[in-house]
C-alpha cells in the first residue's frame, strides 16, 4: 500500500502540471484557440457526426424504421457489388481515369510555375497568369457546354477545321475511346493556372543569394531551376502529391455525369456516377447498396493515403504526419 501511494504521488504532480500548462496556454493564447474553434466545430458537425450514417452500408435501410431499427445484413451489399458484372468495369474506369488525370494534370502546374518564376518580363508574366487562371472560374456546367459547342459534329469549330483540312468529322463527345482524353485535358486547361499559385508562393521563398552563387559558378537558367528552385518546392510537391493520391478513386462527379451519354457509357461509368444512379436517380433508390459502394471507395482512398504517406516519409522524410 505504501509503494502504491508513493507511485501515485510521483505520477499525480506530473499530470497536474501538464493540465496546468494546457490551461495556461489556453488562457494566454485564447484568441488563437477561438479561431481554431470555428473550423473544428465545422469539421465535427459536418464531417464526424454524419459518420454514424456509415452503418447504412451494413443494413437493409428503410427510412420509416430509421438507422438502428433497420435489419443488419453485414457485408451483403459489398458482396453484391463485387458479384455484379458491372463492378470490374466501373472500378477500372474510375482508377484509369484518376491515374490519367494525376499523370497529366499534376506536373503541368509545377512546370508552369517554374517558367513564370523565371520570366524576366513582368507584364508578360501577369498576362500569362491572368489567362491561365481565368478558366478556373468557369463553372463545370458552362465548361461542358463549351465542350459540346466546340466539338459538335455539325457546328463545332474543331470539326469545321478538320473538315477544311480534308478529314472526316469526329463525334468527340460520343466516343468512348475519346472520353478520357476529353475529360482529362479539359481539366488540365481549367485547373493548371490555378494550381500554380501554391508553387509560385513556395518559389517566392527561394533565397536570391542561392541564384547569385549559381550564376557565379556558371550555372544556366535550366540548371538553376533543377538545382535551386526544385529542391525548395520539393516538400510542397510531395505533400500535394500525397493528397492527390489520397483522392485517386474520387473523380469529379458533376463533370463526368454531364459528359456522360449512352454512346460513351462504356468508358464514362465510374463509381461516383453509379452510386448517384443507384442511390438517388433510380425509381426505387437503394440507399444501403449505394452507401456500401461509396464506403468501399472511401476505404481504398484511405489505404492509398496511408501507404503513400508512409512511403514518402521513408524516402524523403516529408509527409503529412
Amino acid at each position: 500500500m505504501a509503494v502504491q501511494t508513493e507511485a501515485t504521488t510521483r505520477v499525480h504532480p506530473t499530470a497536474t502540471s501538464a493540465w496546468a500548462r494546457i490551461r495556461k496556454n489556453i488562457r494566454t493564447n485564447y484568441q488563437l484557440h477561438l479561431i481554431i474553434l470555428v473550423p473544428l466545430t465545422y469539421m465535427i458537425i459536418f464531417h464526424y457526426v454524419p459518420m454514424y450514417g456509415v452503418q447504412i452500408a451494413f443494413r437493409n435501410f428503410v427510412a420509416t424504421k430509421g438507422f438502428f431499427a433497420s435489419d443488419w445484413v453485414g457485408l451483403k451489399h459489398f458482396l453484391r457489388f463485387f458479384d455484379s458484372p458491372l463492378s470490374g468495369r466501373i472500378i477500372v474506369n474510375t482508377f484509369v481515369l484518376s491515374v490519367y488525370q494525376l499523370a497529366a494534370g499534376f506536373p503541368i502546374p509545377i512546370l508552369l510555375a517554374l517558367a513564370l518564376n523565371n520570366t524576366r518580363q513582368p507584364r508578360f508574366k501577369k498576362t500569362v497568369q491572368m489567362v491561365t487562371y481565368a478558366p478556373f472560374f468557369i463553372s463545370t456546367v458552362v465548361l461542358v457546354g463549351m465542350m459540346f459547342q466546340f466539338f459538335s459534329t455539325k457546328y463545332g469549330v474543331v470539326n469545321h477545321l478538320i473538315s477544311a483540312l480534308g478529314g472526316d468529322r469526329i463525334l468527340f463527345m460520343g466516343r468512348a475511346d475519346l472520353f478520357r482524353d476529353m475529360y482529362v485535358w479539359s481539366g488540365v486547361w481549367q485547373y493548371a493556372g490555378w494550381g500554380t499559385i501554391i508553387y509560385l508562393a513556395a518559389l517566392s521563398t527561394v533565397d536570391p543569394e542561392l541564384h547569385e552563387a549559381a550564376i557565379i559558378d556558371g550555372a544556366s537558367r535550366l540548371r538553376r531551376m533543377v538545382s535551386v528552385d526544385i529542391p525548395v518546392i520539393l516538400p510542397t510537391i510531395i505533400i500535394l502529391l500525397i493528397l492527390d493520391v489520397g483522392r485517386i478513386m474520387t473523380v469529379g462527379f458533376e463533370k463526368v455525369l454531364l459528359m456522360q451519354n449512352a454512346t460513351n457509357l462504356r468508358a464514362s461509368e465510374i463509381i461516383q456516377t453509379y452510386v448517384y444512379k443507384i442511390g438517388l436517380a433510380s425509381s426505387i433508390p437503394n440507399f444501403s447498396y449505394a452507401s456500401a459502394i461509396g464506403l468501399f471507395d472511401s476505404v481504398i482512398n484511405f489505404i492509398l493515403l496511408v501507404l503513400v504517406n508512409r512511403l514518402a516519409r521513408r524516402i524523403t522524410e516529408t509527409s503529412l504526419w
